[in-house]
């Protein structure tokens, strides 16, 4: 597979539940980066095993996938029954048919509030 079929298949498994098919896709030394939280994923297992535990009422829709040789960025909306609607915009390094590594910005819509400065020159979404 491509690099951005690796990665759209990674969303698409994560859908699906497929926890066994979304491991194919990692290395098994996978490192994953979460900025905004300030937290670091190592390892396939751990990796798949935050996704698998995240408690259930949520889908994935991919809004866009940019493939630039190995480095694929996706960006994807994540509603949630209970928590709302997120948002990630995800840094994927792709060798081999296999994630390496990656660094995701998740965020919440609507969680940064918009200082009131801007309000002259902006419209709220």
């Amino acid at each position: 597979m491509e690099p951005a079929e690796v990665v759209q298949t990674l969303w698409d498994r994560m859908q699906a539940r497929d926890w066994r098919g979304l491991g194919e896709l990692l290395a098994e030394d996978l490192v994953v980066e979460w900025p905004v939280s300030g937290e670091r994923i190592e390892g396939r297992r751990n990796f798949v095993s935050i996704n698998a535990e995240y408690p259930e009422g949520w889908a994935i829709r991919v809004l866009r996938i940019v493939a630039d040789g190995e480095v694929v960025v996706s960006e994807v909306e994540v509603p949630h029954d209970t928590m709302g609607v997120h948002r990630a915009v995800s840094f994927w390094t792709v060798r081999d048919g296999r994630i390496v590594t990656g660094r995701e910005y998740w965020t919440e819509l609507g969680s940064a509030p918009s200082p009131e400065w801007r309000a002259a020159y902006v419209q709220r979404v």
